[in-house]
């Protein structure tokens, strides 16, 4: 129990000596005290200083602010003072988070030093607004930060009514509260920059608001300082984010205290410089970065005799200029450049290329500059930095020259070979290979076998090749050489091989890549000199193209300006020898293949029974755009009344020499048939036919129609024929017979034969007369008719030449001699006349028969007594063996 009470009354003694003011340590408290507001800044800054009590027996000072609205209090801080700052004046400063007019404001202040604490010490920082005429928002156009929430507020006129409070723009409101009767706050958070009233807060209506901008904080960095001449520094940064705020809040900066400012809004790069004493040694670098919404500081620690960036070199010249080298020198601006060991670049530009060459030296102001190409145009850019503490390339400066003119570089000389001649090519010389205007070219050659160029020719500048006819059974050497007006050339030579006829290459595909054809071979032994790639398009008249390639590579790009998509290319690889160039391999194919064009089949087709055979001619290599794996033809039927109608079938071959395809066991019908080529591409070159199917009924009648049609059209070429040569036909089958004249005395003595002569008429033939050596013997007239002695048939025989056939009138007749005949004797020489020798048979008409001394005598005037030849075998005249039988009355 004592125990208790003496810990009570210890606790109560020390209470009471830390808080009175008879501890026996002085009270510190404040004087002076000040309390101002900063409206545009949105600022409360209090200022105030240590009682004089506050100068001895304390190490450090607690200050304890206070902020109020009102009675309410809004927040709370506190700042630390050391010992040697105990007698100054203080500062505090405080940016609260709603706009200072919303309410009155004071500010409150108290010292803490260990366990005794000083009484409050108040004043009176923003004073209450009073009511306007009409509604006003507060703060007015104040700039806040990306990301920050604020309160804005609102004071209603006297007697006004609040409806509400909004916010527009990249903005969002949290909440309204009632502050007094006539003061109301809206909470917003502020979410993108606005450097623009493009965000603003509204009280009632859209009459009555405020303009808000948002931005943000200096954001820099990547500090770096320099020396250029090594009597300032020179510092780079770089803006990382804009700020967004406008040019009477834009970021200030300070290097080493003292202002710069020189920024480059395209490249968010600024520049600062500052002369200086530059000591070897390092040091810091201090940047300041200060707009309205914030502050940031960076520092570069550098020694900057190992930052020289040096500035360009002066007066760059060629002084010097010849061929093949040129000297090429410089100045420096900046004295102290002298005595530094200096790296020094010189780059050369000309016809496209580009080359770097490295100097070094102290102060180094010159090069020679060699292994240039003559009559060339140069563009020599030169920049330098230290050699020991390279830090950076100076700019550049540059200057421009042109070498003097030389003898021409060696022709790329190639051939191409043909049957009946031989044309040797080169490529045009470049501009830095010919050196100058090419006046002439010259091209000598001779067989291998001798020894000096046994003939020569000159061709003009303008053309880059020559035909020449050698003798395919020899090897020849040509050499070609070019010449301007510095000289000629070294002779380019080429060993020209014989002809071999016969040799057949094997060739093979190849398939294009990247606009060109990457081409790879075996290594070949017989390459001494490396190897030759040459093409040309397969198809007609070309200029050939080559690329040479070094000894052990075995592969090469082939790229050519003249290159075709679609079109096929023959590639050609020789093996480069001491003597003729050998062939090792040939390839063919396309750079890019591209769809054949539709159309290129011309299709015919015929029936096989129930199967299609549709067929085409091979197509040539110059409608081929690509390589043909194979062909596919698809059919459809085109009869709405068959079961297939619509229903696409398809036969295919990957034969790419196929020619023909065939559709078996087709329903009769009609039918369109679509021939495409198959390719790397897909199918192409699409061709249609469309065919109508026959049955076998209809072939069978339409080949006897067909026949009948024959036979009737050849019988009426006969007959016509015929009728319009009618009496050509009749001359050689039927010929004309002449008609036989009997004169002489052909009836004799039955004791003496006598000879007679049949007369034809002249008319009918040109033979005339015909010998008949007898007609008949012994025949003895009886009263005036005519009777025969003996028995015995009356025969007329004749001996006819075939060489002479040709009826003689009987000179020694006379017309006494002709005795009547009976009718009945005509008969007889009335019948067929037959020649044997010509085939053909005579008709004697009774009319021809004369009398003696008399004309022609009718039947009525002379009596013919009736003479029975039939039993005696006289029925007719035969030439050859005439026979005639008369009975006796």
């Amino acid at each position: 129990m004592f125990t208790w009470l003496l810990f009570a009354t210890l606790f109560c003694t020390g209470t009471q000596l830390g808080n009175g003011p008879d501890n026996g340590v002085p009270q510190c408290g404040v004087r002076d005290m000040m309390g101002t507001h900063d409206s545009s800044k949105q600022k409360i800054l209090v200022t105030w200083e240590d009682d004089s009590s506050c100068s001895t027996g304390h190490d450090l000072l607690i200050y304890e602010l206070q902020v109020l609205r009102g009675n309410e209090p809004l927040h709370h801080d506190e700042v630390f003072v050391t010992a040697d700052q105990i007698g100054s004046t203080h500062s505090w400063s405080w940016s609260p988070p709603w706009a200072l007019e919303c309410a009155s404001h004071s500010v409150r202040v108290r010292s803490r030093n260990k366990n005794h604490t000083s009484p409050w010490s108040s004043v009176q920082a923003v004073p209450e607004t009073s009511p306007q005429q009409r509604p006003k928002l507060y703060p007015m156009d104040r700039i806040f930060e990306v990301g920050s929430r604020f309160t804005f507020c609102c004071i209603l006129e006297p007697g006004g009514q609040f409806h509400k409070m909004y916010a527009r723009g990249n903005s969002t409101a949290v909440n309204t509260t009632k502050i007094s009767n006539q003061t109301y706050a809206l909470t917003v958070d502020l979410h993108g920059p606005s450097d623009r009233c493009r965000t603003n807060v509204r009280c009632n209506s859209d009459d009555h608001g405020t303009c808000v901008y948002v931005g943000y904080r200096p954001d820099v960095g990547d500090l770096k300082c320099e020396s250029r001449d090594l009597m300032s520094v020179e510092c780079q940064w770089s803006v990382k984010r804009d700020t967004h705020l406008s040019r009477k809040n834009r970021t200030e900066y300070e290097l080493l205290g003292r202002p710069c400012s020189a920024c480059d809004k395209k490249s968010n790069k600024c520049r600062c410089k500052q002369s200086v004493e530059v000591n070897v040694g390092e040091r810091n670098w201090t940047l300041t970065a200060q707009n309205v919404l914030g502050k940031m500081e960076l520092t570069d620690q550098a020694d900057l005799t190992k930052r020289v960036h040096m500035f360009a070199p002066e007066n760059v010249a060629a002084l010097t200029v010849n061929a093949r080298n040129v000297t090429l020198e410089w100045s420096w601006g900046i004295q102290k450049y002298h005595e530094l060991d200096l790296l020094c670049q010189i780059q050369l530009n000309y016809y496209g290329q580009t080359h770097t060459r490295n100097y070094s030296g102290v102060g180094l102001n010159f090069a020679v500059l060699s292994g240039l190409i003559p009559n060339q145009a140069y563009t020599a850019k030169v920049r330098c930095g230290t050699k020991q503490h390279f830090w950076k390339w100076s700019e550049n400066s540059a200057s421009t020259f042109h070498t003097k003119g030389d003898i021409p570089d060696a022709l790329d000389v190639w051939m191409q070979t043909g049957s009946n001649q031989t044309i040797i090519v080169w490529k045009t010389l470049l501009a830095n290979q010919s050196h100058g205007e090419i006046i002439t070219y010259e091209v000598t050659w001779a067989k291998a076998s001798e020894k000096k160029p046994q003939h020569k020719r000159e061709i003009p500048p303008h053309e880059r090749s020559v035909a020449l006819s050698l003798d395919a059974d020899e090897e020849h050497l040509v050499a070609v050489t070019a010449q301007n007006m510095h000289g000629m050339s070294s002779p380019s030579a080429i060993t020209v091989p014989r002809h071999h006829p016969g040799r057949v290459m094997n060739v093979s595909l190849i398939t294009g890549a990247n606009g060109g054809f990457h081409v790879s071979w075996p290594a070949n032994p017989a390459a001494s000199c490396g190897y030759v790639v040459d093409w040309c398009p397969s198809l007609g008249s070309c200029s050939v193209e080559w690329v040479k390639v070094p000894l052990g590579v075995t592969t090469a790009t082939v790229l050519s300006e003249n290159f075709t998509d679609g079109v096929r290319y023959s590639l050609s690889i020789y093996a480069c020898t001491p003597g003729a160039p050998e062939l090792l391999e040939r390839r063919e194919g396309y750079v890019r293949e591209t769809e054949i064009q539709p159309g290129q089949f011309e299709l015919t087709w015929k029936q096989l029974g129930s199967d299609v055979e549709v067929s085409w001619p091979a197509i040539s290599l110059r409608s081929q755009s690509a390589f043909i794996q194979g062909y596919v033809m698809y059919y459809t039927t085109n009869s709405e009344h068959h079961q297939g109608h619509g229903r696409m079938s398809s036969v295919s071959t990957d034969n790419p020499e196929a020619t023909s395809l065939t559709a078996r066991n087709l329903p009769v019908s009609s039918y369109t048939f679509k021939v495409m080529s198959l390719t790397s591409i897909g199918e192409c070159g699409d061709t249609s036919l469309s065919v109508t199917m026959s049955s076998a009924t209809d072939n069978l009648i339409m080949v006897i129609i067909i026949s009948l049609v024959s036979v009737f059209v050849l019988l009426s070429l006969i007959t016509i024929l015929c009728y319009r040569h009618w009496a050509c036909v009749k001359q050689k089958v039927y010929p004309p017979i002449p008609k036989p004249i009997l004169t002489g005395n052909w009836l004799t003595s039955l004791d003496k034969p006598a000879q007679y002569r049949l007369q034809y008429d002249s008319r009918d033939s040109e033979t005339d007369i015909v010998e008949v050596p007898e007609l008949c013997s012994k025949l003895t007239p009886v009263d005036g008719d005519i009777s025969q002695e003996e028995e015995g048939p009356c025969v007329v025989t004749q001996t006819q030449s075939p060489n002479a056939y040709c009826n003689q009138p009987l000179r020694n007749s006379s017309p006494a001699a002709l005795p009547l005949i009976s009718k009945n004797l005509l008969p007889p020489f009335r019948g067929m006349l037959e020649n044997p020798s010509y085939n053909v048979a005579l008709h004697i008409d009774e009319q021809y028969i004369q009398q003696p001394g008399v004309g022609s005598v009718s039947p009525s005037s002379r009596e013919l007594q009736d003479v029975t030849c039939a039993e005696k075998n006289c029925a007719g005249y035969q030439p050859q063996s005439l026979k005639e039988t008369s009975s006796p009355i």
